[in-house]
């Protein structure tokens, strides 16, 4: 008797998993086309008017030792306690690890530039920067992990005149990028004498109130109670607003300097409103503060602030030099300027390139690199497995890349050694205007046609 024998079923192959989709940090966000043209738009406003005051550049890494941001902003302050991004680095050959953090802000960093490069043996200096910064915060409207600001930074001046010249530098570029909805507070902070004298009359007016202070308060009133004047609690508000004013304390040469700035000001057509509950946010600030806030951004209102800082520098290991500066946040402006209705130009080219045949493609790009060099943007229509396509879908391409005109390297034209030339816009006049043969060996003549 023959056994039966069972078959057994073939295993099937096991299927590849599908790799999981990487997606950017939560607050970290990517700038994509067309809205990237929207800060290449602020970035270009921006050189151009720190270019008319005489601002230089300077570039300092992202990546700085973490005792830095504690020294220069503040041991006791949010971002330092609550929002940097810290952590030891790999340790070296004798077991030793560097403690380093994304920068929170810029300042500190420019000032250890500046120190450590001996940028002021011979008079002060006037920077600007741009860049991403990083702090830990719940992402939100005009806040996010990774935000980007633009700043200006004087090192070297002592005067009202400096401070009242980058105030002026920030109202030209909102006069520039068309921004109104806004307006300029101002403070003082005096001199570390007079904010010692106001803190225990600060510390003693809270100290009474204690039953209305919330955890934080309670946490700052010894540490840095000037703070706790920032306080966005309501149940607080009161108690906030009847605390001694630092103002209140300065002395003459203090006020004086702040008399200096509003006479510049004023003699500019520049309103200003006194805040005396200004304070900032960092400790490495003295005399003047200042804060340019718009009510369209909700509570995200602050758009650019700054003031003096004349004790970083010496705090930082430089020689002590005085110092005064601003930061705004880019994407907040942008968003101010979209609240604003302004639309910013996106780029176009000038002309569109339209190949119907693969065997064109050499001599079309000679014609295209001497445009090109010309100064004439020219975007070339490039093939696919299928081919260069029809002639057709290429024109529909170059309509709606908003060129001005379409190069048509067609067999007949080359053969004439020429490229017809076709208006695509009204105002180059694609209704009446027949498109033109040009010579394919003497693009210099004729390129200057294409920027019309």
């Amino acid at each position: 008797m023959v056994d039966k024998v069972t078959a057994v079923p073939t295993a099937k192959p096991a299927m590849a998993s599908k790799p999981a989709r990487l997606l950017a940090i939560k607050g970290m966000n990517d700038i994509l086309p067309p809205e990237s043209a929207r800060w290449e738009w602020l970035e270009s406003k921006v050189r151009l008017l720190m270019q008319r005051y005489a601002y230089r550049n300077i570039r300092t890494p992202i990546l700085e030792h973490t005792a830095l941001f504690v020294r220069g902003i503040g041991e006791v302050t949010d971002i330092v306690e609550k929002e940097m991004y810290s952590f030891e680095d790999r340790p070296d050959k004798n077991g030793d690890h560097d403690h380093l953090s994304l920068r929170p802000e810029n300042t500190a960093s420019v000032v250890r530039a500046v120190t450590e490069h001996n940028l002021l043996y011979d008079g002060g200096k006037r920077l600007y920067y741009m860049g991403p910064m990083f702090r830990r915060e719940r992402p939100q409207r005009g806040r996010f992990r990774q935000f980007h600001q633009i700043g200006a930074e004087a090192l070297g001046f002592s005067g009202p005149d400096v401070d009242a010249e980058l105030i002026l530098l920030a109202v030209s570029l909102w006069k520039d990028l068309g921004l109104n909805d806004w307006r300029l507070e101002i403070n003082s902070l005096g001199q570390p004498d007079e904010r010692a004298r106001h803190r225990e009359h600060l510390v003693g007016h809270f100290e009474r109130h204690a039953d209305v202070l919330d955890d934080d308060a309670k946490r700052r009133l010894h540490s840095n109670p000037l703070r706790i004047l920032d306080s966005k609690n309501p149940a607080m508000k009161a108690v906030v607003e009847s605390a001694p004013r630092l103002i209140d304390f300065l002395g003459e040469q203090s006020l004086a300097h702040l008399d200096g700035v509003k006479a510049i000001l004023d003699a500019n057509g520049i309103a200003w409103t006194l805040n005396p509950r200004l304070v900032r946010g960092l400790d490495y600030y003295n005399l003047t503060v200042f804060e340019f806030v718009t009510d369209r951004l909700g509570a995200q209102g602050t758009i650019c602030a700054g003031g003096r800082y004349d004790y970083l520098i010496g705090q930082s290991g430089g020689k002590p030099a005085p110092a005064v500066g601003w930061a705004l946040g880019i994407e907040r402006v942008l968003d101010l300027v979209s609240e604003q209705g302004t639309t910013p130009p996106l780029p176009v080219p000038d002309a569109y390139a339209v190949i119907p045949d693969a065997s064109s493609l050499p001599l079309a790009f000679r014609t295209l690199q001497g445009l090109r060099a010309a100064g004439v943007n020219v975007q070339m229509h490039a093939s696919t497995a299928e081919g260069m396509g029809s002639m057709k879908s290429q024109f529909k391409r170059a309509d709606a890349s908003g060129a001005k005109f379409a190069l048509i390297f067609g067999a007949d034209e080359m053969a004439a050694g020429s490229v017809a030339v076709k208006p695509l816009r009204a105002d180059t006049g694609a209704a009446v205007q027949p498109q033109t043969l040009r010579s394919l060996d003497d693009v210099a003549s004729w390129s200057a046609s294409l920027k019309d």
